[in-house]
């Protein structure tokens, strides 16, 4: 099986993303969003041991990491359930799905979609285990080994995509997961992902950036939390783009036809949404084919 090698990145390094899979496992959890089921034990220790360094980082500089955590989840969240109610989607596929509650939420709420999750296979393998220990499992809300680094063979997107169908609309998440890689990685799995999308009668990409804002009013405390993020991660946490207007032509470079970058902060209030004193530094990215 071939592997993309980018800037040293290996699967291994790859590899560290998972663990803070638990620790935002364990925020949905404690925000009311997840069962039980998905509140880890080491989740519930890491936002323990984190708390303080939350604490003093929104104290200090205004910086909220969970309220950043709420905004990707939840507008995600709306504009997926927008995309089954009124696009007809079906399909949803969640690559790095992690200890993400949406699948379980989503198949309550509307039982006739399909929801593949997929992550690399140690962690894909535990989800799996979690979902039929809960009798979740299921032919319509499966787990599936990917490696988005993977060019070929069983761990390849092509291999994820092979058992749906391509004649229905689908919706394909990734959150959590770009701002752990440099950006010729992310553009080089954006390109993949594009070519494997383009067969189905209709596609979309949600997924969630942090723009190197410098207009930010605390833009020298931000790159402060993303060097700790970097230290708390064991990796780097790069920011990509520094404006709404790079990410979109960034997308469609990569082949997406229509790219729009989404503020939380201007949304519909309806959709109730965390807000704070400063600005958002999530974006929410969603790219149609």
């Amino acid at each position: 099986m071939a592997t993309l090698m980018l800037q040293g990145m290996t699967r291994k390094d790859s590899a560290h993303i998972s663990p803070s899979a638990h620790y935002t496992g364990f925020v949905w959890f404690r925000h009311g969003l997840s069962e039980p089921a998905f509140a880890s034990d080491f989740g519930r220790f890491a936002h323990r041991v984190l708390a303080p360094i939350s604490w003093a980082a929104k104290r200090a500089f205004g910086l909220d990491i969970e309220r950043f955590l709420l905004q990707r989840h939840l507008l995600i969240d709306a504009r997926l359930v927008q995309a089954i109610e009124q696009g007809g989607v079906t399909q949803v596929v969640e690559i790095a799905c992690g200890l993400s509650p949406r699948g379980r939420r989503m198949r309550k709420r509307f039982p006739h979609i399909t929801y593949v999750e997929a992550d690399l296979p140690d962690m894909a393998a535990s989800k799996r285990e979690l979902l039929r220990v809960q009798g979740w499992l299921g032919a319509q809300h499966r787990v599936e080994a990917v490696d988005i680094l993977a060019e070929e063979g069983p761990l390849s997107l092509a291999s994820l995509f092979a058992g749906l169908d391509r004649t229905k609309p689908v919706v394909v998440i990734t959150e959590g997961l770009l701002n752990y890689f440099e950006r010729p990685v992310v553009e080089r799995f954006w390109r993949a992902l594009a070519a494997q999308l383009r067969g189905f009668s209709q596609a979309t990409y949600l997924t969630e950036l942090y723009p190197d804002l410098t207009e930010h009013p605390r833009y020298r405390q931000l790159r402060w939390g993303v060097w700790l993020i970097g230290k708390l991660t064991r990796g780097g946490y790069p920011l990509h783009y520094q404006s709404e207007a790079a990410i979109a032509d960034a997308g469609k470079e990569c082949g997406f036809r229509e790219v729009r970058v989404l503020d939380p902060d201007r949304q519909p209030a309806e959709l109730n949404l965390p807000r704070g004193e400063l600005a958002s530094l999530v974006r929410i990215v969603e790219a149609r084919l």
